[in-house]
């Protein structure tokens, strides 16, 4: 494994678990018990069936019920969640950690490595190549999430577009290079998440919905692991969150910039009487108001 390779990797897995990978060459053998993480995508598999029927029964246990007790589509709903989490987060993380360049060409579910597991972040390898193009890139661009002056760097985003350009801005080739990078993204492997899960009878607005929550929730851990990539992170975030399969499942508080899907991932339905508890960013969580202090 080269150095700069290592280096990434090794910064990415300080991040939090979700961002963690290891890597493989690309041509390399598959080994046990590393499997393609296409065969989640693949029906006849019957891989993903398995994945969310070991979901169920373990969102059942936690209030002691079978797991016919809870609904197949609220799992499926939650393991697709957690793939695409997966999936997304290191790809976000080595964006925001490096000169806010995307990983190009993006891997496909074919290029990703796994090995099944739950109650956390399954293990995921990337191509090694993918990672090493990133560092060749870096290097173009500079080494680091800082520009020049020491602040943190940024890229041009669609909400940027009547905004002028900046010192730390990318070029609009780069943009140019890192949108269709995350075009290939939503629309390879992370359509084909939403595609197998929806055949479990998950609307296609819940699943993107989900999608977009991975993206935000990504973000979130980057800032909360490292406060100094506030703004990469978040900035990498918006470059997903921007484009047309994204845009219309979420809402930005445009004060504080404070993420709400538009759709529920449906783990509160795994309670008994659907009464679990809602997820912070859920359409069905009610704002916190704020109350003066002044009495009437």
């Amino acid at each position: 494994m080269t150095e700069p390779t290592a280096a990434r990797q090794a910064q990415a897995a300080a991040l939090g678990p979700f961002f963690a990978f290891e890597t493989h060459p690309s041509t390399s053998e598959l080994v046990s018990p590393w499997r393609p993480l296409s065969e989640v995508a693949r029906e006849e598999s019957g891989v993903l069936r398995e994945r969310v029927t070991a979901v169920r029964a373990s969102l059942a246990a936690r209030s002691g019920r079978p797991a016919e007790a809870v609904e197949l589509r609220v799992a499926a709903s939650v393991a697709h969640l957690g793939l695409v989490a997966r999936v997304l987060s290191p790809m976000l993380g080595l964006t925001a950690l490096h000169s806010l360049r995307l990983p190009s060409p993006p891997p496909t579910l074919d290029d990703l490595r796994w090995h099944s597991g739950l109650g956390g972040a399954f293990p995921l390898s990337l191509p090694r190549e993918t990672v090493a193009a990133l560092a060749a890139g870096s290097a173009l661009r500079g080494s680091g999430p800082s520009s020049d002056d020491g602040a943190p760097a940024r890229i041009p985003t669609p909400a940027d577009a009547g905004a002028s350009a900046n010192a730390d801005a990318c070029t609009s080739a780069d943009a140019d290079t890192d949108t269709d990078t995350v075009e290939n993204l939503l629309d390879g492997p992370v359509r084909e998440l939403v595609d197998a899960a929806a055949s479990f009878s998950v609307s296609p607005r819940i699943l993107w919905g989900n999608v977009a929550s991975a993206v935000n929730g990504a973000a979130t851990g980057m800032v909360s692991a490292a406060p100094a990539l506030a703004r990469p992170a978040r900035t990498a975030a918006l470059l997903f969150l921007s484009r047309p399969q994204l845009r219309d499942t979420h809402t930005l508080n445009a004060r504080n910039g404070r993420f709400r899907r538009r759709s529920c991932c449906l783990i509160y339905r795994a309670a008994p009487n659907a009464s679990g508890a809602l997820c912070g960013d859920c359409v069905l969580a009610r704002p916190q108001v704020r109350r003066s202090g002044r009495r009437p």
